[in-house]
């Protein structure tokens, strides 16, 4: 196992190269498919964090500026209950931007997005599905401030800080959108459809094309009832295929009857 893993690095570090010189994907391979969809364990101890990237553009000064505002932010009554706030993190050139519903518990204490076991699993698909590093990609939340006991978002929360996250997507001009969950699809596409009816077609959020697929939680979750965990896992694998489809063909998608324009 320990060699299969070493290979699997060494592949998974050369496509990570071709990828980050080009700003484009790579089509996985059968072996980081198999990667991606092995059953291993997912403890819950936090991911390593990101490093991030020292960039000069505009764009990273104007999202720095944007975090300020956030870091400020006393819009809703989350502002007196958190620890500090979740802005977002990755590449301010992102051509793929990941967006869940709210930070949680360890997002709260650490500041990043997406820590512990659904911040590896989300890794996970990164590396081993699009063959990029994850701090190639950008991700953030709808909501910037955590909310008390992980409950859901209320609509007045989300009213006030989508805001940030329409700024966020406008600085960074991202080729494709992947929504992580039902909450944030729904505040995204402005629809009270189910994940499972989103999933699996091409909507636009602001003439950006946008996926919606598992928020990792959902996933891990399911890893007591071993049919339903494989079977999730597949799914998220497809959505997967389609973005990297799209990424390689660097064009929008034709957007069909079933999808939403927000």
């Amino acid at each position: 196992m320990a060699l299969i893993d070493e290979i699997l690095r060494d592949t998974r570090a050369l496509a990570e190269r071709a990828a980050h010189r080009s700003r484009r994907t790579v089509r996985t391979s059968p072996e980081a498919a198999a990667w991606l969809m092995a059953d291993r364990e997912i403890d819950g101890a936090p991911s390593a964090a990101p490093p991030q990237t020292a960039e000069t553009s505009g764009t990273a000064d104007a999202l720095a500026e944007l975090a300020r505002q956030v870091a400020q932010c006393t819009r809703c009554p989350l502002s007196e209950t958190r620890t500090q706030t979740v802005f977002g993190a990755g590449s301010p050139r992102a051509r793929l931007v990941f967006v869940g519903e709210a930070p949680g518990q360890q997002e709260d204490l650490r500041g990043e997005p997406f820590v512990g076991a659904a911040g590896q699993f989300l890794t996970r698909v990164i590396e081993g599905g699009f063959k990029m590093r994850r701090e190639d990609v950008f991700i953030c939340n709808v909501l910037k401030c955590r909310p008390p006991g992980n409950r859901d978002p209320r609509a007045d929360e989300i009213a006030e800080c989508e805001p940030y996250l329409v700024r966020q997507i406008e600085l960074i001009a991202p080729s494709v959108i992947c929504a992580l969950g039902g909450h944030a699809a729904k505040t995204l596409l402005r629809t009270s459809e189910s994940t499972t009816r989103l999933r699996g077609k091409w909507h636009s959020y602001h003439g950006i094309p946008l996926r919606v697929t598992y928020h990792p939680s959902y996933v891990i979750r399911s890893r007591d009832v071993p049919e339903k965990f494989k079977e999730n896992r597949r799914k998220v694998w497809e959505d997967v295929q389609a973005i990297l489809e799209l990424l390689e063909r660097d064009e929008p998608p034709c957007f069909g009857p079933g999808s939403i324009e927000a």
